[in-house]
């Protein structure tokens, strides 16, 4: 009999879920066959090795309340909601074979009336008439030992804030990073009206336990217990803080301009691990002092609405008589560097 472990998130924080998913994959027994189900509020997450400014609209995120979450595995930048569940799976690395996992979804999905089909490496699709449309995507991480494979179900995910948060605001900016390739997706609920998380979570557990003819008590993780495993608390600040969602951006470069009240301002920025490596500053003010301050108290800081006030402050100290100027200028970069 094949031992099996089953656990279901109470939390929408991604950040916890996603710290959980890493505790799972380093902490638990990887001869357990194990099972988490879980769901993200509002949340984009994206891949290890993505650009936040490249892959999302950071400005129209912070408007609506949209946390930003980075996964320690690969892969694009996705948009969750409550409509939306997460599957993850620990297995052995030994005998290990992807496409199990994938028909213990599709098993899942046939007690809808869903007759899904895997499609490549990662994606499952439904066919359609004018051709397969993806509901579920996946990544896959391997060590010596075990094999960890997770993804999601679209259910009655809100589309439209797909566009509008997946989208980088429109600048000039050139990102070294690998931009996502956006696929045509759907919901399944457009198949089958009564599918949610709440049925289709027994669905999957159930075809799970199937698959490998074993049996276990289901194990809800209360957020408010997160304390008692120190790893996890320790993943959970970790994967929260802005050195892991931003400061592991890859190298790009931006530029901005805008008309402020004292000249015509264009600033050229190189950003590397979230911090401004290289600052240039061009304007047809009559105060190029200024400029030249303005280009030297950016270099170093962090790529941040907190680094931009920093730079100010210091700038505000060295030039007090342009202390209006400044102003002006932090306002409307903090308005362009959206966190």
């Amino acid at each position: 009999m094949t031992n099996v472990r089953v656990l279901v998130s109470q939390s929408f924080d991604p950040w916890l879920n996603l710290a959980t998913e890493e505790w799972i994959f380093r902490d638990m027994d990887p001869t357990v066959q194990t099972l988490f189900l879980w769901r993200n509020d509002h949340t984009v997450v994206i891949g290890r090795s993505q650009n936040p400014w490249a892959e999302c609209n950071l400005v129209k995120m912070h408007e609506d309340g949209v946390r930003l979450a980075r996964r320690t595995s690969g892969g694009g930048a996705v948009y969750q909601d409550l409509g939306n569940t997460c599957f993850t799976f620990l297995s052995p690395k030994e005998g290990y074979d992807r496409t199990v996992n994938s028909n213990i979804i599709l098993k899942a999905l046939e007690t809808f009336g869903i007759r899904g089909e895997a499609s490549g490496r990662n994606d499952l699709v439904l066919p359609s008439d004018d051709g397969p449309r993806k509901f579920s995507g996946s990544a896959f991480r391997e060590t010596r030992d075990r094999s960890f494979h997770h993804g999601t179900v679209l259910m009655s995910t809100d589309l439209t804030r797909l566009s509008e948060y997946l989208t980088p605001h429109p600048k000039k900016l050139q990102s070294k990073g690998r931009a996502s390739v956006r696929a045509r997706v759907m919901n399944l609920i457009e198949v089958a009206p009564k599918i949610s998380h709440d049925v289709l979570c027994p669905a999957i557990i159930k075809a799970f336990f199937e698959t490998y003819q074993s049996q276990c008590e289901i194990e809800l993780l209360d957020p408010t217990k997160i304390s008692l495993e120190k790893s996890l608390q320790e993943k959970y600040e970790e994967l929260k803080s802005w050195e892991w969602r931003f400061g592991h951006a890859p190298q790009f470069q931006q530029q901005l301009t805008e008309y402020l009240s004292w000249g015509f301002v264009e600033v050229f920025i190189d950003s590397e691990n979230g911090h401004i490596t290289r600052a240039a500053v061009y304007s047809d003010s009559l105060f190029p002092q200024l400029i030249e301050g303005l280009a030297l108290a950016l270099r170093g800081q962090p790529y941040s609405q907190q680094g931009v006030a920093l730079a100010a402050e210091a700038l505000r100290e060295a030039a007090p008589a342009h202390i209006a100027e400044i102003n002006e200028f932090e306002l409307w970069m903090k308005s362009q560097v959206e966190i």
